[in-house]
């Protein structure tokens, strides 16, 4: 079956919305309001989450500086299993503590300063 471009990216919109309502459980929040008119995909009580599933460097440190912004919670970003290492390096690069787990949350890799 072959998508059009737009039939992709809305497929896309649908699991990372997924993705972050599952992340979000019954007490957090989607799509809030942070500095600079950008949204943080998940905020729970003591904890943020950023969801980033295109595996592109500057897509995962545009992410990762979204979650620089919380300053009392723990961070977490989820990728794909693919991308665990290439965001720890991102991750590594802008100096930041942070979770950085798969989707499914199975496995996961730990970066302090």
């Amino acid at each position: 079956m072959v998508r059009s471009k737009e039939e992709a990216t809305l497929a896309g919109k649908k699991t990372h919305g997924r993705i972050t309502r599952r992340e979000a459980g019954k007490r957090g929040r989607t799509e809030v309001p942070i500095a600079g008119r950008r949204r943080l995909d998940v905020r729970k009580p003591g904890e943020a989450s950023e969801v980033e599933r295109s595996g592109n460097p500057q897509r995962i440190a545009r992410a990762l500086s979204r979650l620089k912004t919380q300053r009392n919670a723990r961070k977490m970003l989820l990728v794909p299993q693919r991308d665990l290492d290439k965001a720890k390096d991102v991750a590594e690069k802008m100096n930041m503590n942070v979770v950085i787990q798969n989707l499914s949350k199975t496995r996961r890799r730990i970066v302090d300063k």
